[in-house]
């Protein structure tokens, strides 16, 4: 018998696709995929992204085919992180027993969690905009032998639909003030190296140290890239850097934090003296773009925090 006034029905909004993160079978890598396809891949050691692709499928970081993926030694290519130092340390300096670049690079992270972003509730919504994931790294789990300072780092990674953000917080969590340097060192994939140009360093002096860390005078032009090339621009303002290929956008960098940038190709000979590069000729398909605090010291004192990071956009 129907009726005469059926209750109406309650509207259900569909559920939204959500980013899926997984963990590899040997505990080794962390994947976070958006409902959209863009997909980053971090390795615990190190914490180093390896992978960063659009949703297209285009790979934007340069991963070496010799790099070493077994946690000896750091990967070359993705985003190394350099911490607490920058380059070969000086004996006479606190960080002088530890390995070039520091031991973040170099260390096993914990992998903390992730958080996304809240769900449009457009009808045409595809889900979740981005996925953070977490890691963390603190004095208890390396060699304090060589380094003998309280600390904790928290570095984040965020997986957006057209950018990738990487983030450090650094606090002492000891009564003693300490210095450190910090880079993202970040290798950029690109299709030709002689057909790229950096800009956004136009106005910036910096140090070149193919020619023994000769300090020079901005270039007052784009970079553009035909030798071994080994700069660290130095107290450049936070303004965005460009790399274009054949003129055309390719990648936008923002900065906070931030005040030096290190630009580096090894170029021919380099590249062949480097047992974990290739292909041989793989420097025509990378350049390094890293944003970082490197030419000077940064004091940070018992109890207190740092925060400074970059973000990626694909043009």
């Amino acid at each position: 018998m129907e009726r005469p006034k059926k209750p109406a029905a309650i509207p259900v909004s569909p559920i939204q696709p959500t980013p899926q993160v997984s963990i590899s079978d040997d505990n080794s890598r962390v994947t976070a995929t958006l409902p959209t396809g863009q997909r980053v891949e971090v390795l615990l050691y190190g914490a180093t992204v390896i992978s960063w692709k659009s949703a297209n499928g285009r790979e934007n970081l340069f991963l070496s085919d010799k790099a070493i993926l077994d946690g000896s030694k750091p990967v070359r290519g993705g985003v190394p992180l350099v911490f607490p130092v920058f380059g070969p340390p000086k004996a006479d300096h606190p960080t002088g027993k530890l390995p070039q670049h520091g031991f973040a690079r170099n260390s096993r992270w914990e992998y903390l969690g992730k958080s996304s972003s809240e769900s449009s509730t457009l009808p045409n919504s595809k889900g979740d905009a981005s996925v953070k994931l977490d890691f963390g790294l603190s004095h208890s789990m390396i060699d304090s032998s060589k380094w003998n300072y309280s600390f904790n780092l928290t570095y984040s990674v965020t997986l957006s639909q057209d950018n990738l953000g990487t983030s450090l917080v650094v606090r002492n969590t000891g009564s003693s003030n300490y210095d450190f340097q910090v880079l993202f060192h970040t290798y950029l994939a690109i299709d030709d190296i002689t057909q790229t140009t950096i800009s956004g360093l136009e106005e910036v002096a910096f140090i070149d140290k193919t020619q023994g860390a000769k300090q020079t005078e901005p270039a007052k032009k784009a970079i553009s890239i035909t030798s071994e090339t080994d700069r660290v621009y130095t107290l450049a303002s936070e303004k965005p850097l460009a790399v274009a290929e054949q003129g055309k956008p390719r990648y936008e960098i923002t900065r906070d934090m931030l005040s030096d940038v290190v630009v580096w190709n090894p170029w021919v000979e380099k590249a062949k003296s480097m047992a974990d590069f290739g292909p041989e000729d793989g420097y025509k398909k990378m350049v390094c773009v890293e944003a970082g605090s490197v030419s000077a010291w940064n004091t940070l004192e018992a109890g207190d925090t740092w925060e400074g990071g970059q973000r990626i956009k694909t043009v």
